[in-house]
């Protein structure tokens, strides 16, 4: 890169500076993870990511996956309606998912990465009206009406959250049970 002004080569400086203050190890994990590239690409291209991610894992585990074609609800799996939502895993070792709405959908899976491990959350909308919409308010805390957020830190989740997942073997046998029985 060419800065070309004193006052850019001065902010690049002070910007590497910054950076230094940050988990230069967090990086590298991540630098040398199967997931790293995800954590180059734009917060709403890391959302459509995490669809596609679920979708095709869906897919090929031999579930019915198709769009759901509105808004309340990212994807049909088995014919249950099912939001999605993706997590890259922060510097303090949770998955933060964010903008949870009380919108139609049957579950929201929860999908989070970090870079060696993969866990995932497949939590009814009953679980989710009990524990986290109305009471973990993403904008102003406890009173947000419009979105909330679930911290998740795995293998310290709260007991409600243990019976929707967890690893990725835990969320499949959930997956599993949507399955449509086959009709003669």
């Amino acid at each position: 890169m060419s800065l070309d002004d004193a006052l850019s080569r001065r902010f690049a400086e002070i910007t590497e500076e910054i950076h230094g203050l940050y988990s230069a190890a967090d990086d590298e994990e991540w630098s040398s993870s199967p997931f790293g590239w995800i954590k180059t690409k734009a917060s709403r291209t890391v959302d459509a990511i995490g669809e596609k991610l679920v979708s095709a894992w869906c897919d090929d585990l031999g579930l019915d996956v198709v769009r759901t074609g509105d808004t309340e609800a990212d994807r049909l799996v088995e014919g249950h309606r099912v939001e999605i939502k993706f997590s890259t895993r922060w510097q303090n070792g949770e998955y933060r998912f964010q903008q949870i709405r009380d919108q139609r959908y049957d579950f929201l899976f929860a999908l989070g990465l970090s870079p060696s491990s993969v866990h995932g959350w497949m939590i009814p909308k009953s679980v989710l009206l009990e524990h986290v919409i109305g009471q973990m308010g993403q904008h102003t805390g406890a009173g947000a009406a419009d979105t909330d957020w679930l911290a998740v830190v795995p293998g310290e989740e709260p007991p409600w959250l243990r019976a929707c997942g967890g690893s990725l073997g835990d969320v499949t046998v959930i997956l599993e049970t949507l399955r449509r029985p086959v009709r003669d």
